[in-house]
């Protein structure tokens, strides 16, 4: 794969920086990225390090970090562009880089400036990568039904848990950890109606806090890498905490705002970064499905030129551009300050949606080649899988998005937090 310049129905969404963005990120996947996906793809049950010091080394995980942190200053379309175009070569490298930056998120709206000033340098010089550690063996996805605890003990808290199904677990120096500090109501029992946030009074919204844990802090341990379906070098695995003790200056936000934390970092920054890996695997799907039928021959000419071929790629190209469309136009909506969770909600949903399809669809166009272990779309197909779980599966979004329909939104953080940085404003 090459550089490429951004198609025409992106430019109301970028500006000339962003557009230098996007060949930077298309050279250094070109240049750094490809040469070693055959070298993780053989070896799933080894953690990509290089690639991730690489990434580091640009400042992309402090993307959206303020240039007074030492961020690049930049906005969620540019953050967008990252991965995506990552994405296109590697899944698991743009899950390392889009892992950091959801609890990068979570610092820059709910820290003190004290720990902006701490935390998020670390991040812009590449010394620091960071995880977000909500998800649980049992309560899985279900924040309201965290059973992690921390217990106040004069200025220290102290946490006992566990967490799986961790972004970067292997990789990551601290993990925002979401930990119950007082009991909630049995009206929080409901996981759907935790997701949203409907009532932020009571329940489980004042149950929770979040806290900045270090991995070498004592009781802190991580399992074993184990390798999932696809995403062969991203670590997604399991933290246990017994009796971690952490200051109280490492809690990121007031006591009882942990669930706020996580949605909203979840919403603004997760659901917009899997928009964004959905879509850079889905164009792969359609370059390399478009590539093969074009050299592909089959009576007397091309397969691409059989007509019953041609209705099947069409409905691969109409599904990219229109996921293509949904992702930019939703982060644009965030960078200037709009109210957006829908749109957010409905790239991540949609997009995952369409790419899987469209997998699906190429594998069968394919035929038996796609079943070659070392072919690059059943890599593609097995990493489109990995998008579907993390910020709230299909059956959420669908849920919020009826919220939208029938006027009952929760509570907007697209409203709440506007854009850090404006790229997109007039110089």
């Amino acid at each position: 794969m090459t550089t490429s310049t951004p198609p025409p129905a992106l430019r109301p969404y970028l500006t000339a920086r962003h557009e230098l963005l996007w060949q930077e990120a298309d050279a250094f996947a070109a240049d750094h990225v490809a040469p070693c996906v055959d070298r993780m793809e053989a070896a799933p049950g080894t953690v990509e390090r290089k690639i991730a010091d690489l990434m580091a080394k640009r400042g992309w995980f402090a993307v959206t970090v303020p240039a007074r942190f030492g961020g690049m200053g930049a906005d969620h379309v540019a953050k967008t562009i990252l991965i995506h175009r990552i994405a296109r070569v590697s899944g698991a490298a743009a899950a390392i880089l889009q892992a950091t930056l959801i609890p990068v998120g979570a610092l820059l709206h709910f820290a003190t400036h004290d720990q902006k000033a701490h935390w998020l340098p670390q991040v812009a010089n590449g010394s620091l990568l960071l995880s977000i550690a909500s998800t649980e063996p049992d309560a899985g996805g279900h924040i309201g039904g965290i059973q992690t605890t921390a217990e106040r003990t004069g200025k220290h808290w102290v946490i006992t848990g566990s967490k799986l199904h961790i972004g970067n677990s292997h990789l990551a120096g601290a993990h925002l950890v979401i930990a119950r500090t007082a009991e909630q109501d049995t009206a929080g029992s409901d996981p759907l109606q935790v997701e949203g946030e409907r009532d932020p009074g009571v329940t489980a919204s004042r149950a929770l806090t979040a806290f900045l844990v270090e991995s070498d802090r004592k009781g802190l341990s991580v399992a074993d890498h184990r390798p999932g379906l696809g995403l062969h070098g991203f670590s997604a695995g399991r933290l246990d905490l017994d009796h971690v003790r952490v200051p109280d200056t490492n809690r990121i936000g007031e006591p009882g705002r942990g669930l706020a934390v996580a949605q909203s970092s979840s919403i603004l920054y997760g659901r917009a970064n899997l928009a964004a890996l959905s879509l850079g695997l889905h164009e792969a799907v359609v370059e390399i499905t478009t590539s093969y039928l074009k050299g592909r021959p089959r009576y007397g000419a091309v397969l691409s030129d059989q007509p019953v071929v041609r209705d099947r790629i069409g409905p691969l190209e109409s599904r990219l551009r229109a996921a293509r469309v949904l992702a930019y136009q939703a982060v644009h909506l965030l960078d200037r300050g709009l109210s957006c969770d829908a749109e957010l909600i409905n790239a991540k949903y949609l997009g995952h949606a369409w790419a899987a399809r469209s997998a699906q669809d190429a594998m069968e166009l394919h035929g038996g080649k796609a079943l070659a272990s070392d072919y690059a779309l059943q890599r593609l197909w097995r990493d489109i899988q990995h998008a579907y779980p993390p910020a709230g599966t299909g059956e959420v979004q669908r849920l919020r998005l009826a919220d939208a329909a029938l006027g009952e939104d929760p509570i907007q953080w697209s409203e709440h937090f506007a854009a850090e940085a404006a790229w997109t404003a007039p110089a």
